[in-house]
């Protein structure tokens, strides 16, 4: 295979991923390979694709969906300026910050909530287990 294309088992092995999962990223409009073979049954996937596929996955990593994903890969696939292309994803992102830190502070009023009983639960143990004088 030509060093700058790969095959989806080649591209599965480097990124520890399914075939099934780059097939699904396929069926999403994430990656459009070229067809090769008898009946192009075979995918084979460019340069471009690979690199689709490892930002898709460290947009996933960030937590945005594969929908947010593919807008962005595919605002620098347009002749847009790249002002408005990196305006665009600074929304995406300050959005996706904001609901984190939503979350987070959910997170946190529970860990608090969860301390607060421990620290009662310990105080009423610590009476229950306590020689009565009598």
């Amino acid at each position: 295979m030509d060093p700058q294309t790969f095959t989806i088992s080649e591209l599965a092995r480097e990124f520890d991923l399914t075939t099934r999962a780059i097939r699904f990223y396929e069926d999403m409009g994430l990656l459009t390979p070229a067809r090769s073979g008898p009946g192009g049954r075979q995918r084979v996937y460019a340069a471009r694709d690979r690199a689709r596929l490892l930002l898709t996955l460290r947009a996933k990593r960030l937590g945005l969906s594969l929908t947010e994903a593919k807008d962005i890969l595919d605002m620098y696939d347009s002749p847009q300026d790249t002002v408005a292309q990196l305006q665009r994803f600074l929304g995406v992102l300050g959005a996706h910050r904001a609901t984190l830190e939503g979350r987070l502070a959910e997170l946190q009023a529970n860990l608090d909530e969860v301390r607060a009983q421990e620290k009662k639960t310990k105080a009423t143990l610590a009476r229950a287990l306590k020689p009565r004088a009598g």
